[in-house]
């Protein structure tokens, strides 16, 4: 099943893509109005397959703006250097352990909301990744149990500012920027995934810069909720960003940055495609 948040007629709702390729409005039968209220209830998940499957009317996709899957997370954790490749060509050593990070939840945006290129640098970089949003809470879960917590997979590119990135050991500045966190189209449950082994690739103004599968993490999914929620509670509706793999621009020579104008995309194998315009701060 494919979830969505999407606004229509001046609302924001969760929602799941039909058969057709249109969208079932979830609140119609009762449910949640948020996704993450949705996604908190003991078996949202299910009821929303059961209210998609007995939808009579949808809406249709042309009608509606698709959001990003979770507009505000509780918590928005990233994985740095969780690609072997990426973690060579930024000359920094193979990881022990996750590297873990975090970004503010207000720099999340939707698929076709504009990248901005901040005032207070031109270094603004792309990172494809695949992401994975919180079902059920979450703490001192095994690797081996971790699948169970998973709501769905999503596209996410951590856009990173990277002057601003190492003003601090700890990255979050530079990762934090208003509207650098595009997430989205759609959350996709679990059972459509597969296997794991999702080809990611991005491409800057249908140049291709970034080209992988997820089978090259470091760190699997399952290791990644282990080790985070050994320290912390995991919630519904959080979101976390696994990793990069080679392709950055900060890393080539000369380096290379988005720049108003650009045009992003991101695909996954199985989750759809993710595409933002770049463009100049608003005064």
């Amino acid at each position: 099943m494919r979830l969505v948040t999407y606004t229509h007629g001046g609302s924001t709702l969760p929602g799941a893509i039909a058969a057709n390729g249109d969208v079932v409005d979830l609140a119609v039968a009762g449910l949640p109005t948020t996704m993450i209220e949705l996604l908190a209830l003991p078996d949202g998940i299910e009821l929303a397959r059961k209210a998609a499957k007995q939808a009579s009317t949808t809406i249709h996709i042309a009608d509606v703006r698709i959001e990003a899957p979770v507009p505000r997370p509780g918590k928005v954790l990233a994985i740095g250097l969780n690609y072997r490749d990426h973690a060579e060509e930024s000359g920094q050593p193979i990881p022990q352990r996750p590297v873990v990070f975090a970004k503010a939840s207000t720099c999340i945006v939707g698929p076709g909301d504009a990248i901005d290129i901040p005032r207070v640098s031109r270094a603004v970089d792309w990172e494809a990744e695949l992401c994975f949003v919180i079902g059920k809470t979450a703490r001192y879960v095994s690797a081996a149990d971790a699948a169970q917590y998973i709501a769905g997979y999503t596209i996410g590119n951590d856009v990173s500012v990277r002057d601003w990135q190492f003003h601090s050991p700890t990255w979050i500045m530079g990762k934090s920027f208003d509207t650098h966190g595009p997430l989205g189209p759609y959350l996709v449950t679990p059972d459509e995934v597969g296997d794991g082994n999702l080809d990611i690739k991005l491409t800057v103004n249908g140049e291709q810069k970034q080209s992988s599968n997820t089978s090259q993490l470091i760190f699997g999914v399952g290791e990644i909720i282990e080790y985070l929620s050994a320290g912390m509670t995991l919630e519904p509706g959080d979101v976390v960003f696994t990793g990069t793999p080679a392709g950055v621009g900060g890393t080539r020579r000369p380096p290379e940055f988005l720049k108003a104008g650009d045009v992003v995309r991101v695909e996954i194998s199985g989750l759809g495609v993710l595409e933002n315009p770049v463009e100049a701060e608003p005064v």
